[in-house]
């Protein structure tokens, strides 16, 4: 929900871009986000990501590599540009009557650099602790009024590699920790579903030795491609309510858009994340009063299949972080445009 009076403040074309602030109401299910994200020293190296990328590996049939990485991040929300006028007209009234649609964007910037990383068969191309592995500016957005089947949230995502992504998708707020679903890390489409067959060893092989970075506890689960989604389902459960954003770039006219060199190596075709903002109750002991896990599948297309079309190879990311500071309040606000 934005203020109740968004629109008559923003239909005479108020648009402003100013610093973002949490709670801002305007921002809808957005509020929480303003601010710098990150691996905390008790949340590090919560981030573990894998992808299968192409690789001539010289063993038997493998002509790819399962790439395994843990990691640091930091996501900052900074700017809110507010009254963003879609213009539109209703030509089924008599007369017609403007339908302008009203949008809120929050920037982000993610920088993430790998703490630890493996993979099989082995490359040598792994790289090191402190290597940067991801740099993403986009932008969030609420639209706030004309939706469209209830599509009130969308992301704008730009990589460096040469992605541009739009996922759109809902909201929703929950009482309570939420619901982490499993979920399936293995290829989709591919000559065998069978771990056990020599095609899938490198998956084999992290499933029978989950990734585990820099951790050495003998407890410790470790990341694994049979379910990616298994080291969320240890979040704390002290928390009293949930903000879910799911987006998606396959609703719509949503959808990812490549460079040739990607399109004709490893396609990115689709997208699914889901962010979960955790409002934690006080534990007394001064801990976190705002979390954030994600989960993100990206679906790589690459290979030609037994079964026809392309192998889809799920790339997966997960974290767990928390809200560390708001956006820097001596920043400028930027004039009115």
């Amino acid at each position: 929900m934005v203020s109740a009076n968004f629109e008559e403040r923003y239909r005479a074309n108020a648009r402003c871009v100013e610093v973002a602030t949490t709670g801002d109401e305007d921002l809808g299910p957005l509020k929480l986000l303003p601010g710098t994200w990150k691996n905390t020293d008790a949340l590090r190296g919560r981030g573990w990501n894998m992808i299968a990328l192409p690789f001539a590996s010289g063993e038997g049939p493998l002509d790819y590599r399962l790439l395994m990485n843990q990691y640091n991040e930091e996501l900052k929300f900074t700017l809110v540009d507010k009254g963003v006028p879609n213009r539109g007209v209703d030509r089924d009234q008599n007369p017609s009557t403007n339908t302008d649609q009203l949008v809120v964007t929050l920037d982000y910037e993610q920088m993430i650099k790998q703490i630890a990383a493996g993979d099989k068969p082995e490359s040598n191309l792994e790289g090191g602790p402190d290597l940067a592995i991801h740099h993403e500016p986009g932008l969030f957005l609420n639209m706030t009024n004309f939706k469209t089947n209830d599509i009130d949230i969308a992301r704008l995502a730009t990589v460096p590699h040469g992605d541009a992504a739009l996922a759109i998708g809902q909201s929703q707020i929950i009482d309570g920790p939420p619901v982490i679903p499993a979920a399936d890390g293995l290829p989709l489409n591919g000559p065998t579903s069978d771990i056990n067959h020599p095609y899938l060893s490198p998956y084999k092989h992290f499933a029978d030795n989950p990734f585990k970075g820099e951790i050495t506890d003998p407890n410790f689960p470790g990341f694994n491609p049979v379910n990616p989604n298994g080291l969320l389902q240890f979040l704390p459960q002290n928390v009293s309510r949930t903000t879910v954003l799911h987006l998606d770039t396959t609703l719509e006219l949503a959808g990812i858009r490549n460079i040739p060199f990607i399109n004709r190596q490893a396609n990115a075709a689709e997208m699914q994340s889901t962010f979960w903002i955790m409002e934690m109750q006080d534990d007394g002991n001064g801990g976190p009063e705002l979390m954030m896990a994600y989960s993100q599948f990206i679906l790589l297309d690459f290979f030609e299949s037994p079964q026809g079309g392309l192998i889809r190879w799920p790339h997966v990311s997960i974290n767990v972080m928390e809200k560390v500071s708001e956006p820097d309040s001596t920043k400028a606000q930027m004039p009115s445009v």
